[in-house]
C-alpha cells in the first residue's frame, strides 16, 4: 500500500472526501463543502533540499517522497500542513533498517557526525513524537521493514515480535487460536515499538488498558549498547527496565523487538449498548461498573452528542457499550450482572450483540479527518485520566474551555478503572484559514492548562512528544526529571536520539 503524502491511510478518493464532507455538515452544521480546498499534489519541490550528503549505508534515502510521508505524525496541526504542501521539517534522510545490525550502523554514523536520529514506526503520533521540529539537519529511523513475529511459545503464550510489525500483521503471522489481544484506534497502521515507546492504550476499556500489561520483555538499540530484559512473568529486582522503555519516545534507545503476551482469540462474545437520559447518572453507573470486579472488556460512554455523531445515537440520550468477550467460557452471566449495575441508575439496555460491529466504527473514524481540511474544519482531541472525585470538576472545566472555540465539544469516558475514568474530549470547529496551526496550539494551551489544574494527567494514552513536553515537565517530580536527563546522558552521550521529547 502506498501512503498518502497527507492523509491517514492511502491516497483518499477526491469524490469520497466531498462525500463525507456533505455528510458531516448535514451532522454538525461545521464546515464549507460548496468552498472545498483541494490538497497541493506532491511535488519534489515542496521540500527542501536535504541538508546532508547521502551516508555510505545500504538502508538510506534522500528520495523527496521518502521523506515527506515522514515529515509529520497524525495530528491536525500536520494533517492540515501536509495538505497545504508545507514539508519544510521533512527529514534530511530516511534510514529503513532490516536488521539490529543495520540500525547499530545507522545510530554509529549519526552519532559520529552529530544527527539527530527520529524513530518512527507507523507515523501515527498525534503530539508531534516523530516530527524533526527542530534546527539543522535529521533522519528518520523507520523500522516497517522489521516487521516479523520471530518466535511463539505456546505453553507460555508470549510472540517475540520486531519492533515494526502493526497490528494486523502480528495476529496474521500468529498461530490458529491465539491473538495480541491489543486494539488501538491505529491498529491497522501502527507498531509494535511505537505501541511500547509511548506506552499506547488499546481498545479494553478496563483490566488490560495499556501496553505495559502485555510486554514481557524489550530490546533495544541505543549508542551506548543493546538494552534486554530478561523474560519474566513478574519480577520484584529494583526498577524495571521494561519500563525504562515503556514511554521513553525514542529518546533512550531505539526499540528493536519485544517479547508480548497472547491470548485465546475469543470464542463467546456479548455486546450491549445502554441509553441513559442524564449524563451524570451515566457517570455514576460506569463508576459501580469500575468497582465492581467484572472487568467489561468494553465499557465505553459516549455523551449523547458524541453517540450521534459516532454511533447513530438520538442526540438525547448518553450511550454506554458493555461488552465481555473470552476463549474459555461463557460471559451471559458477567453481562447480566453489569446490565443489573448499570440499571440500577436508569440504564436502557438494547439488544445484545455477538458481532461488536462498533470496533469497525471506532478504527474509521480517522479516515473522516482527512476530509476536514478541505471542508475548512478544525479538530482537536484531548484524553486524560482523573480520580472520581476530581472528574466532575474536571469534566465542566475542560467542557467550558472547550466551548470558548465556538464548535462543537464532546466527550467519552474511552476506559473505567476502578479509582477513576479517562475521559476522551473531541472539539470540532470551524478552521481560519491559513491561520489553523495558531488556532489549534492556542486550543491545546487552553485545554492542557485546564486539565493539569483540575488534577488531571497531560496524556492517558497518546504519549508526550513536544506538544505535550511544556505539560509533561510541570507534571513529573523534579528529582524524577534529574534522574531521565542523567539516564539520557549515559545512553546517548551525543544527544542525537528524538531531541525535545521528554527531555
Amino acid at each position: 500500500m502506498t501512503t498518502s503524502h497527507w492523509a491517514w491511510g492511502p491516497e483518499p478518493d477526491a469524490s469520497g472526501l466531498r462525500e463525507i464532507a456533505r455528510l458531516f455538515t448535514e451532522a454538525t452544521g461545521l464546515g464549507e463543502p460548496a468552498a472545498w480546498e483541494p490538497p497541493v499534489p506532491f511535488s519534489p519541490a515542496l521540500l527542501p533540499p536535504p541538508l546532508l550528503p547521502l551516508p555510505p549505508l545500504a538502508c538510506c534515502t534522500d528520495d523527496p517522497y521518502e521523506r515527506a510521508v515522514r515529515t509529520y505524525g497524525q495530528a491536525y496541526r500536520d494533517l492540515i500542513r501536509a495538505y497545504r504542501g508545507d514539508f519544510a521539517n521533512a527529514p534530511d534522510l530516511v534510514a529503513l533498517p532490516c536488521d539490529e545490525d543495520e540500525v547499530a550502523q545507522v545510530l554509529e554514523w549519526a552519532a559520529g557526525e552529530g544527527v539527530p536520529v527520529v524513530p518512527r514506526g507507523g507515523g501515527t503520533s498525534v503530539v508531534g513524537g516523530v516530527e524533526a521540529r527542530f534546527d539543522g539537519p535529521s533522519l528518520c529511523l523507520d523500522l516497517s521493514r522489521m516487521n516479523r513475529v520471530l518466535e511463539v511459545d505456546p505453553v507460555s503464550r508470549a510472540a517475540l515480535v520486531e519492533a515494526g510489525a502493526c497490528g494486523p500483521a502480528v495476529n496474521e503471522s500468529l498461530p490458529e487460536g491465539l491473538q495480541l489481544r491489543f486494539f488501538p484506534q491505529s491498529y491497522e497502521f501502527s507498531t509494535v515499538g511505537g505501541w511500547i515507546a509511548t506506552r499506547a492504550g488499546g481498545h479494553f476499556a478496563t483490566f488490560h488498558t495499556h501496553i505495559d500489561d502485555l510486554v514481557e520483555s524489550v530490546r533495544a538499540i541505543s549508542p551506548a549498547g543493546v538494552w534486554e530484559s530478561r523474560r519474566l512473568p513478574g519480577s520484584g529486582a529494583g526498577p524495571s527496565p521494561d519500563r525504562w522503555l515503556l514511554g521513553s519516545e525514542g529518546a533512550l534507545g531505539v526499540i528493536t523487538r519485544a517479547w508480548l503476551r497472547v491470548h485465546e482469540r475469543p470464542t463467546h462474545k456479548v455486546s450491549v449498548p445502554v441509553r441513559f437520559a442524564e449524563w451524570p447518572a451515566a457517570v455514576a453507573a460506569v463508576h459501580d461498573l469500575a468497582q465492581s470486579g467484572l472487568y467489561p472488556s468494553n465499557c465505553r460512554l459516549l455523551d449523547a452528542r458524541e453517540a450521534a455523531l459516532t454511533s447513530g445515537g438520538d442526540g438525547r440520550h448518553a450511550v454506554l457499550i458493555v461488552g465481555f468477550e473470552s476463549g474459555d467460557h461463557p460471559v451471559d452471566a458477567w453481562a447480566s450482572r453489569a446490565l443489573e449495575i448499570v440499571g440500577a441508575h436508569g440504564g436502557v439496555a438494547g439488544e445484545a450483540r455477538q458481532d461488536q460491529a462498533w470496533k469497525g466504527a471506532f478504527t474509521r473514524m480517522p479516515y473522516v479527518r482527512n476530509a476536514y481540511p478541505g471542508m475548512g474544519v478544525l479538530a482537536e482531541t484531548v484524553e486524560t485520566a482523573v480520580t472520581w472525585d476530581r472528574f466532575p470538576a474536571l469534566h465542566e472545566a475542560v467542557m467550558a474551555a472547550m466551548a470558548e472555540e465556538a464548535g462543537t465539544a464532546t466527550c467519552r469516558l474511552a476506559y473505567a478503572y476502578p479509582d477513576g475514568p479517562a475521559p476522551y474530549y473531541t472539539i470540532l470547529a470551524p478552521a481560519v484559514k491559513g491561520a489553523e496551526v495558531e488556532q489549534w496550539d492556542e486550543l491545546k494551551q487552553r485545554v492542557s492548562d485546564v486539565v493539569l489544574r483540575m488534577g488531571g494527567t497531560i496524556t492517558h494514552h497518546h504519549a508526550v512528544g513536544r506538544d505535550h513536553r511544556p505539560y509533561y515537565d510541570r507534571q513529573r517530580p523534579d528529582p524524577f526529571a534529574l534522574a531521565l536527563r542523567a539516564a539520557k546522558a549515559a545512553l546517548d552521550p551525543s544527544g542525537i536520539l528524538n531531541p525535545g521529547v521528554l527531555i
